[in-house]
């Protein structure tokens, strides 16, 4: 699964940008790497069925790209971002693929539903989860969060993942897997993305539970816990400053590519993985969970 030597990726500072939420992939400089040129599959996912949300871009959007090299077809969920899905599917497509784009939001309980119920009813089959979309927002004081910031954070990070797990796992068959996209934050929590922070903790301990409630069916849950990762998320949520540096602290003194994020999603969805569930598998830049 070759991705680009780490050497070659850049190091901060980066231009000083600043995105509306939640941000558009060709404004970033430096444009995000997803895989586009540099994933090789290995037929390690041949004709699974994933779905992605949060597909349209960034993490979602290099999983994808390697899902569809590894032999799978993907249903791509995504919020708003038109553009970035379009593109998304077409390399998909590229890639000798099916891509489906469903517009939605996870925060909806009957869209979840429909996701789940399109991949099974259309493609035939659901053997791969993954819960990535997310909301976060960066703030200096708790009395500046507001109600309903708190609940646009905690119902797209966990309650949107709480309804599609619900509904993959009724459909899902022994084999599947479901993977959760958690954070270095669970660990190393930032205090300016409190809420944000809080929920990738809960995605963490929801991961571990969910893994021994349904291990009894065949059904494998992981997450993966992304250290600072280069995708729009950044500009249209974190001060001028912050994006500057975004990564610096970490050992290999950069933020990392969502093309160095996939081949751990793969592993994941694939029976290389077989024996492992309830893990949180840290990518992190050498930054420590501990």
């Amino acid at each position: 699964m070759p991705v680009k030597p780490h050497a070659d990726y850049p190091k901060p500072p980066y231009p000083s940008q600043k995105q509306d939420m939640p941000g558009k992939t060709q404004k970033m400089d430096p444009v995000p790497d997803h895989g586009e040129d540099s994933y090789e599959g290995a037929g390690r996912l041949t004709d699974k069925v994933a779905i992605i949300t949060g597909g349209d871009s960034g993490i979602g959007r290099a999983v994808a790209i390697a899902f569809a090299r590894e032999g799978a077809d993907v249903i791509i969920s995504y919020l708003s971002e038109n553009d970035d899905a379009k593109d998304t599917a077409g390399i998909v497509e590229q890639a000798g693929r099916k891509a489906v784009l469903m517009k939605g939001d996870v925060r909806d309980e009957s869209y979840c539903r429909s996701l789940i119920d399109h991949a099974v009813g259309e493609l035939g089959r659901l053997d791969i989860l993954v819960n990535n979309a997310a909301h976060q927002a960066s703030f200096d004081a708790i009395e500046d969060i507001s109600t309903s910031e708190w609940r646009a954070t905690v119902d797209t990070n966990l309650t949107g993942m709480f309804f599609l797990c619900k509904s993959a796992v009724a459909k899902m068959k022994p084999g599947a897997t479901i993977i959760n996209t958690s954070s270095i934050n669970f660990k190393d929590p930032s205090p300016g993305l409190l809420v944000y922070a809080m929920t990738k903790g809960a995605i963490a301990n929801f991961t571990a539970g969910l893994s021994g409630l349904i291990a009894e069916k065949g059904i494998r849950v992981n997450a993966v816990a992304p250290g600072p990762i280069w995708t729009p998320l950044i500009p249209s949520t974190l001060p001028r400053e912050k994006v500057e540096n975004f990564g610096a602290d970490t050992p290999l003194g950069r933020a990392g590519q969502p093309a160095e994020l996939a081949p751990a999603f793969v592993y994941l969805a694939s029976e290389e993985s077989s024996y492992v569930t309830g893990a949180v598998l840290p990518v992190t830049g050498g930054r420590l969970m501990l």
